[in-house]
């Protein structure tokens, strides 16, 4: 590990341009809210907690994080930095490192950002949807931290992370909820640096002709395969991988011309094979990554899971009604399932639709979160337990305990419990959360 202060060269990437540094200022005490309510700041949250190895250490620096022990944050390439005070009020300078993306890295990033207008209006609304890190990681590129990613440096001389290098990236990932553009300069572009390539690639692309650029690129016509296997001696060579897709084809237009046959619904079946469109050009992009062949195969998913999908996708009133008539729904419990699968996929939706009964070393576990949640001086909710479901009493918020071990936060809305807000390792943060917006 460095020690304070190296700049180490696993974290500086000399093919790229030296990006600003961005100084914020301290923010104020944390009490009675959570620190990430973006599934993004949650991630980074996760890629913390999975990754230190003493709990009471993260646990003390959440407390200096909620009470406002962190100075100002200075983030950069690869590095956030901050001033962090202990409760005898002496200082330590505490670093985090993250590893920055390379020069084709970034390349191959900004290409399929450029190509998807809907990313570029998602950033600039500061926001980064789940869709955008899933193409980043189908081209190779991990934009979230996830285990072992984040290191720490301290002057307190811990080597591990520590209370003030834990209070700071619990305090990040409150920048991190205001601006995602605070993960892409620490993965090694800022932000007017990263809009001008993308203005810059997105003006290339619109002046380049038709089929001029693509048509240089199309591969060869092949051999046919009875000439390839016509030498019987001879093992015959492999067929050349093929080459990347960067972005969907346009589903073709279908009506306007003859009549369709009874029962066929055009504009559902125009949507239909825009989404076989792009799960094809997904998988293409997952079959020729490197991670491929150590990758378990995906859950398939029932018909009943993949309805939601489908509508998460907002096809419009008439199909989603025919989503939720197929599926068993009514249209009101589709939304529910559509929210609870926009925040957790598959895994989401089964919190929803779920009611299990932990084994007893889950529970356990689940208890002694639970108890550690809260500090001393905080008041306690009442809590009800039902199988796998943590409901206050007298109020309209719930956490339920996901079968990864996670809270998912549930409020109370005209007689049904619906899903509000993505999972987190914080069961008081979660309910914090949700007394904050109730």
């Amino acid at each position: 590990m460095n020690t304070p202060g190296d700049e180490g060269p696993m974290y500086l990437d000399e093919g790229a341009p030296p990006a600003a540094e961005r100084t914020f200022e301290a923010l104020p005490a944390a009490r009675g809210r959570a620190f990430a309510r973006s599934w993004w700041g949650q991630a980074w949250l996760k890629a913390l907690e999975d990754t230190a190895l003493d709990g009471a250490q993260v646990k003390l620096g959440r407390q200096h994080a909620r009470a406002g022990a962190v100075g100002a944050v200075s983030v950069r390439p690869g590095r956030i930095t901050a001033v962090v005070q202990d409760r005898d009020h002496t200082r330590h300078r505490s670093d985090v490192l993250l590893q920055q993306l390379s020069a084709a890295d970034w390349d191959r990033l900004l290409d399929m950002v450029a190509d998807r207008a809907g990313h570029i209006a998602a950033l600039l609304d500061r926001d980064m949807p789940p869709v955008l890190v899933e193409d980043a990681a189908a081209a190779g590129i991990e934009l979230l931290p996830g285990i072992g990613d984040l290191e720490s440096e301290c002057s307190c001389g811990a080597w591990d992370h520590c209370a003030h290098s834990t209070a700071l990236c619990y305090q990040l990932a409150r920048l991190l909820d205001q601006d995602p553009f605070v993960l892409l300069l620490m993965r090694g572009r800022g932000e007017r640096e990263l809009l001008d390539e993308l203005q810059a690639r997105s003006a290339s692309r619109a002046e380049r002709p038709a089929g001029g650029a693509a048509a240089a690129e199309r591969p060869g016509a092949g051999v046919p395969a009875a000439e390839a296997y016509a030498a019987r001696d001879i093992l015959p060579p492999l067929p050349a991988v093929p080459p990347p897709v960067g972005a969907p084809g346009a589903p073709p237009v279908l009506g306007g011309g003859t009549p369709p046959a009874p029962g066929v619904d055009v504009a559902a079946l125009e949507f239909l094979i825009g989404d076989a469109a792009a799960r094809a050009q997904r998988m293409l992009a997952d079959a020729l990554s490197t991670w491929h062949p150590d990758s378990p195969p995906p859950r398939v998913l029932t018909p009943a899971q993949d309805a939601v999908r489908l509508a998460a996708a907002g096809p419009g009133t008439a199909i989603s009604a025919r989503l939720a008539a197929g599926s068993g729904r009514d249209a009101r419990s589709l939304a529910s399932a559509v929210r609870a699968w926009e925040l957790g996929g598959a895994a989401g939706l089964a919190v929803l639709e779920e009611e299990w009964t932990p084994e007893p070393e889950a529970l356990a576990r689940a208890t002694g979160r639970l108890a550690a949640a809260w500090e001393d001086d905080e008041i306690r909710p009442r809590l009800r337990v039902t199988r796998n479901r943590w409901t206050v009493v007298g109020g309209a918020a719930q956490l339920r305990y996901g079968r990864d071990g996670r809270w998912w936060p549930y409020r109370r809305e005209g007689g049904r419990w619906v899903p509000a807000g993505p999972a987190t390792d914080d069961p008081a943060g979660a309910l914090a959360g949700l007394s904050a917006e109730g």
